[in-house]
């Protein structure tokens, strides 16, 4: 007998001239069938096609090639009588009962749309959930939550000025696992960190009532296609490190049948190891694993358009089959791939077994959580900041000084997805999870946040003013620190989750982007835009080797050349000079409780203009006005940025 190798090495349903072949890995199996049916609803197939060893199986790889096979056929597996779905199907039909949902036979279509290659000192991420972005009636979007209505929203990404977007997970997700369950209809996993498959792209945002067929791929790639032609890049959150099979006792959909042991670590005892909180790990160094991750990544670069990736507990894709940090992992493999190592690769550097920020394989850039914690506990007006802030600001090469990205190692963010949103942080000394079904056990305690004199909401107009203020600090300070600069969401204009800081299943008001909220905070929005503006100008904000201190960065306290890093220090000022344009800016950041002026340097045959300062609401258009005295007066909670002309 003489095999096609081909059938047995691409897994999934491949559709060819005449007809379409099936395969997939399978380990201890007693009986294998392949099942087809006529509607996403039936139960009983209407055509069984047994498998044998003899006929269909090379190694591990089953496989079966059946003609007049046409796009559109639904099919599922069954090992050992139990129904599952094809873990390399690219789509699925839309079923609310995860136990009624079909594979669906899909012809592999690549995309037209090119990568843009934005470099990476020049990207300005900005992280959103596809639906809860268009969500609100105050979107004004024709198919509210759904692809084509982000597609709508473009021009207001284009004037913020962000020219990188993002994504939270879009691989097809049960949104009834872990904490929740079918009776609570009222909560759903609406994160998307929950993958039962790592090629399907979710219905969830489709703009078809169709169950049946795929629309819901056209309609992303050309949301990727007009992304991109708007020069925005694309990043998908990607979830490898868990599934939502769950541990013990958690559902099958493929994996375990397939072979649990295989794709999930698991002790020495036999019990599933948890390094995602979410009941398993997948083994992703296992060659299988390895192989089908690869793939996905491939598929979503390749045929789908998208530019890079964010991993979801990245370090779960460095570890071994014993969970122990591997020498050479996948995470080594992706920056040494011929393909995968021109795609954006960010980490999320830390797990349940780990912190791992700058310990990943040079040529990741990583979420730097250090940078958040940092500029959240100088704004709260914490003592022993100033020392740890400076090195924020200039490029954290104390943590990634190994990583041959340079300042670009470090994506840079006060607030995202997981957390306070930036006006809860200053709204709200405790988290308000109530809503969430947990007695608000979950989500973080330790949120470095302070409400300003009244918890939540509050009709104050001081303490809304110091809040709006407090927020133009954190802003500015993103936009004129070394590294990667990424905005949650919503931030510019003041979106409030209301205290939850852990909204994962809270698909309703508290989650969904409030336009309306625009009008309120059209000045943060304003400020936002120009601090954006600002950054792309000057490449002094965004630099890919170190600066040379004494002639591009110099540190200033109250005093000039007398920059105060003492324990209760509150301040600190620096001058910055961009080379390329003969610039000089100074800028100042005051968190005491009272006003502090600070000397200016002297200038040879230029002034002082003062852009902005974070106390005038009239000072966010940035228009520049000379500023003649020798010093500069900065108020409590606030911050300000002169330039030379």
């Amino acid at each position: 007998m003489y095999y096609n190798f081909n059938q047995y090495i691409n897994l999934g349903a491949n559709l060819e001239k005449d007809g379409c072949n099936f395969a997939i890995y399978v380990k201890n199996v007693s009986t294998l069938s392949l099942n087809f049916f006529n509607s996403s609803e039936d139960t009983i197939p209407y055509k069984k096609y047994i498998l044998n060893s003899s006929d269909h199986k090379l190694g591990d790889i089953w496989s079966i090639f059946l003609k007049d096979i046409k796009e559109g056929t639904l099919y599922n597996w069954e090992i050992n009588g139990i129904s599952i779905l094809d873990p390399y199907a690219l789509s699925y039909t839309d079923n609310d009962i995860i136990e009624n949902k079909k594979s669906i036979v899909l012809a592999r279509i690549g995309t037209e749309t090119k990568h843009i290659l934005v470099p990476k000192k020049d990207m300005m991420i900005y992280e959103a959930h596809i639906g809860l972005f268009t969500k609100s009636p105050s979107s004004n979007t024709l198919n509210r939550a759904t692809y084509s209505a982000f597609e709508e929203k473009i021009p207001y990404l284009k004037e913020l000025g962000i020219n990188v977007v993002e994504f939270l997970p879009i691989f097809e997700w049960d949104d009834y696992t872990g904490n929740l369950d079918r009776e609570s209809f009222f909560l759903k996993n609406v994160w998307g960190y929950n993958p039962i498959n790592f090629f399907a792209l979710t219905k969830k945002y489709s703009s078809s009532n169709d169950k049946n067929s795929a629309d819901e791929i056209k309609e992303f790639k050309k949301l990727v296609s007009f992304l991109h032609k708007n020069g925005i890049e694309v990043i998908l959150d990607v979830v490898y490190n868990h599934t939502a099979e769950g541990g013990s006792g958690g559902k099958v959909y493929n994996f375990k049948a397939m072979d649990e042991n295989t794709f999930y670590t698991k002790s020495k005892n036999n019990i599933f190891v948890n390094f995602s909180g979410c009941g398993n790990t997948l083994n992703c160094n296992h060659k299988v694993v390895k192989d089908m991750i690869i793939q996905s990544l491939l598929y979503w670069y390749l045929e789908t358009g998208v530019d890079g990736f964010r991993f979801d507990l990245a370090p779960v894709l460095g570890r071994d089959s014993n969970s122990q940090w591997a020498n050479h992992s996948l995470l080594h493999e992706l920056i040494e791939h011929p393909i995968l190592s021109h795609a954006k690769l960010i980490a999320e550097s830390w797990d349940l077994g780990g912190y791992f920020v700058g310990a990943m394989p040079s040529g990741w850039s990583e979420w730097n959580g250090a940078y958040r914690d940092t500029v959240r506990q100088f704004i709260r007006g914490d003592f022993n900041q100033v020392p740890e802030l400076i090195k924020r600001i200039f490029g954290s090469v104390d943590i990634f000084h190994a990583n041959k990205n340079g300042y670009q190692s470090s994506i840079n963010f006060i607030c995202c997805h997981d957390g306070f949103t930036m006006w809860d942080l200053v709204s709200y000394n405790l988290k308000h999870n109530l809503l969430n079904g947990e007695n608000n056990q979950d989500g973080e305690n330790n949120n470095h946040s302070y409400n300003h004199g009244e918890e939540g909401l509050t009709y104050n107009a001081q303490i809304i003013s110091l809040r709006k203020q407090q927020i133009k600090n954190m802003l500015l300070i993103l936009y004129i620190s070394q590294g990667i600069p990424m905005l949650l969401m919503g931030d510019e204009m003041g979106r409030t989750q209301l205290g939850n800081n852990n909204a994962y299943c809270q698909d309703n008001a508290t989650t969904w982007v409030d336009w309306d909220r625009k009008k309120e905070f059209e000045d943060v929005f304003l400020f936002t835009k120009n601090m954006i503006k600002l950054r792309k100008s000057y490449s002094i904000f965004k630099k890919e080797i170190p600066l040379i201190e004494d002639e591009e960065v110099i540190l200033h306290g109250i005093k000039l050349y007398q920059p105060d890093l003492s324990y209760h220090s509150l301040s600190i000022a620096f001058q910055l000079k961009d080379i390329e344009t003969d610039t000089n800016f100074y800028i100042a950041f005051n968190s005491y409780s009272e006003q502090l002026c600070f000397e200016l340097p002297k200038l040879e045959n230029k002034s002082w203009y003062l852009l902005t300062d974070t106390s005038k609401v009239d000072s966010c258009s940035f228009e520049e006005i000379k500023w003649n005295d020798s010093s500069y007066c900065v108020l409590s909670k606030s911050s300000v940025i002169l330039i030379s002309k």
